[in-house]
């Protein structure tokens, strides 16, 4: 794992989903994709594809800044912006984007890895 290093995934959330999630939740549906099943795909780049399995969580700081659209692809991506292999921490940027480029959520992640490397 080194500096720089990204990787990303696409999603499409459909109406049907949406209404699954405000049915189990019991929160209202504005039209848009819920805020956590946006912030799940950062869940699942983690845990998944970089660092990927073991990775735990310290910390995540997010803003939401335009709602995402229900029924269109959202572009979530990871990138590796400090490693302290001394210390198994490994600090991330995360952003999600609609295919137009509107950024819809991007914050900091800050993981532990225990494979870090030196």
């Amino acid at each position: 794992m080194e500096l720089g290093d990204k990787r990303h995934v696409s999603r499409t959330f459909g109406a049907a989903e949406v209404e699954d999630f405000a049915r189990l939740t019991g929160s209202p549906v504005d039209g848009a994709v819920p805020e956590p099943l946006v912030a799940a795909m950062f869940s699942y780049l983690l845990g998944v594809k970089l660092p990927g399995p073991g990775t735990n969580y310290l910390k995540q700081e997010m803003r939401f800044l335009a709602p995402a659209p229900v029924g269109q692809p959202l572009m979530a991506s990871v990138e590796v912006t400090r490693v302290r292999p001394e210390k198994h921490l490994v600090d991330l940027w995360a952003s999600c984007a609609t295919e137009d480029g509107t950024v819809v959520c991007e914050g900091r992640s800050l993981v532990l890895v225990k494979d870090v490397g030196a």
